[in-house]
């Protein structure tokens, strides 16, 4: 039997090393289904509960593997369905290729069923590169084309096959006018560096600033020696974006952390402080967080050139790949002798540490959820990778989790959708299989997906030689971050309408599809709580009780949150109590230090 349309796309992928494909099934893509039966599934077929979780699982195993993710849908719906998880590629810059079926062609233009003008649809998630096939020989461009461009431009891409060519007898493209021919599958990144005279230039602004901060972000990752030996030379503080969280460890010193919304309070002090700063591989997009504009000489290296020079008015501006540009910089640098600004960052740090340990041991009813946090760090495996979601569990994430050498991990960082922790858990554990993986979620997140993927996890743990992937669910029975936004953003008290979560276990649920599940509701047992499932050697759910009065307002919160909050609870807040108990109780540790 000849080959199909659908033979050769599933060939030219296991070409290109593509191990998986995340999707779910439909009739606009039976062609590609069949032949995956015929191909002994190779790639492996993961089938996610729905399509926005597959098109998750393909970033979180493209953030976590470096290699681009593959997700796969049917026409109409199913494409649809994959466009929260195609706009998180694209927002965090990673590397992910959908492949959506679409109507048979003759009956393309006739308001036929599930029939979606797709160009259209993906063409602004998809803008890098978006095509549909319509004869079997383009096939071969468009998927080399779709990969390349994806990893060039670390961004999504997408392939629209109708259904009816998908079944086709694969035809190559001949060597004749009008037909596009494509080369091996292959892809090698282009290792540029900036040039040597602006290289001198920044080096020079390095040289003479006195109190120098640098931001990193995930494009550092690759750099991290090189910012570590430049952080050394100048007596630089290092503050991390959310998703470079995991390129410098938190034992360092002088690495103050998070920045921003979510950030530490030294990451604030060295940004409020600072007269130079260096950006290295981070589109951080608040400016608030910065220096004040005028207040510190900047310098920023990025090998996009599209995304420099717009979050700070930075003097130079250095395209390039941040290691071989960070290398050659290194010799222009004149050490600093005079070490007070390192020595203050340092014990700003010291101090911030030492404020989050007490902070996490509030009393709190039942649980602190920063104490769930807290208490991993000294258990937190050396080859972890951790996930969380957004919300709460997104700030306890950025700024109580300690991450030590090799300890990966990442959330949905632009973008900030909810929903994401499990399945970049998933594709987290199909990059390394042999790696333990922790996700953090809110109830929220979970009643909204991750349920369904506690399924997806149970149907393919066998598959992974280190079975260890736990769901810690923060169970609060409140959308706690939007009841805080409401409160400190616009002074309103709680809106339980809207805001109240049903009751449920998660364990329970977990314990229900044979996953392990452990409630936590006693402070005392998170510890212990954390040894038992990391000892489990499977998958297990952490459900544990929190308090939804702990706020997650940052430490540097200005004068106008605290007051929004404080009219929130004058106001009626039916929680205000709470609030007003435990947010004064949390506060004061950053005034008061525990002695002893």
């Amino acid at each position: 039997m000849a080959p199909t349309v659908g033979d050769y796309l599933l060939q030219r992928l296991r070409e290109w090393g593509v191990e998986q494909l995340f999707g779910y099934p439909g009739d606009g893509i039976n062609g590609i289904i069949t032949a995956l039966g015929r191909a002994d599934d190779q790639p492996e077929f993961v089938q996610a509960r729905h399509e926005e979780m597959a098109a998750f699982e393909a970033v979180g195993y493209a953030k976590f593997s470096g290699r681009p993710g593959v997700c796969l849908a049917t026409s109409g719906p199913g494409a649809i369905h994959l466009l929260n998880g195609l706009y998180d590629a694209k927002l965090d810059h990673v590397p992910v290729v959908a492949i959506v079926g679409q109507t048979a062609r003759s009956a393309m233009g006739g308001n036929y069923q599930q029939e979606v003008d797709l160009l259209t649809l993906f063409k602004d998630v998809a803008s890098a590169y978006v095509q549909v096939a319509s004869v079997p020989a383009q096939l071969p461009n468009l998927i080399d084309r779709a990969m390349r461009i994806a990893m060039a431009e670390r961004a999504p891409t997408a392939i629209i096959i109708p259904s009816d060519l998908q079944e086709e007898e694969y035809e190559p493209p001949a060597h004749a006018f009008k037909n596009v021919p494509s080369s091996a599958p292959g892809y090698v990144n282009a290792v540029t560096r900036a040039p040597l005279a602006e290289i001198e230039r920044a080096a020079e602004i390095l040289n003479e600033g006195s109190k120098v901060a640098i931001l990193i972000g995930q494009g550092a990752r690759a750099a991290a020696t090189e910012v570590m030996e430049v952080a050394e030379l100048t007596g630089a503080g290092v503050a991390k974006a959310l998703l470079g969280k995991d390129v410098l460890p938190d034992d360092l010193p002088y690495v103050t952390g998070s920045i921003g919304l979510l950030g530490t309070r030294p990451s604030y002090e060295l940004m409020r402080d600072c007269d130079t700063l260096l950006i290295v591989g981070s589109n951080f997009p608040y400016s608030q967080f910065l220096p004040d504009f005028g207040q510190a000489r900047g310098v920023q290296i990025d090998v996009d050139g599209k995304l420099i020079g717009m979050r700070y008015p930075t003097e130079v501006n250095l395209v390039g790949d941040a290691a071989e540009t960070l290398r050659a910089m290194i010799p222009l640098l004149r050490r600093k002798e005079e070490r007070s600004w390192r020595e203050t960052v340092e014990k700003n740090v010291a101090r911030s540490w030492s404020v989050i340990e007490e902070q996490a041991h509030v009393q709190a009813d039942p649980v602190n959820p920063m104490l769930l946090f807290w208490e991993l760090n000294s258990r937190l495996p050396a080859d972890a990778i951790v996930t969380a979601d957004s919300g709460s569990a997104a700030n306890w994430y950025a700024r109580d989790l300690r991450f030590g050498p090799g300890v990966r991990g990442s959330l949905s960082g632009t973008l900030a959708t909810m929903g994401a922790a499990v399945p970049y858990a998933i594709g987290a554990k199909y990059a390394h299989p042999d790696r333990p993986v922790i996700a953090f979620a809110g109830d929220g997140a979970m009643q909204m997906n991750g349920l369904a993927e506690l399924i997806t996890i149970t149907r393919y743990m066998s598959e992974w030689s280190d079975q260890r992937l736990i769901v810690a669910v923060l169970h609060n029975n409140d959308l706690t971050q939007v009841t805080w936004e409401l409160r400190a953003m616009g002074g309103a008290p709680k809106f339980e309408e809207s805001q109240v979560l049903p009751d449920m276990s998660y364990a329970a649920f977990a314990r229900s599809i044979g996953l392990e599940g452990i409630e936590v509701d006693k402070p005392e047992a998170i510890g212990p709580a954390w040894d038992q499932a990391l000892a489990a050697g499977r998958p297990v759910v952490l459900d544990v009780r929190c308090d939804p009065d702990i706020p997650p307002i940052p430490p540097h919160a200005d004068f106008e949150q605290v007051k929004d909050a404080a009219e929130a609870v004058i106001k009626g807040d039916p929680d205000a109590a709470g609030i007003v108990r435990k947010g004064i109780r949390t506060k004061a540790q950053e005034l008061f230090t525990r002695k002893g």
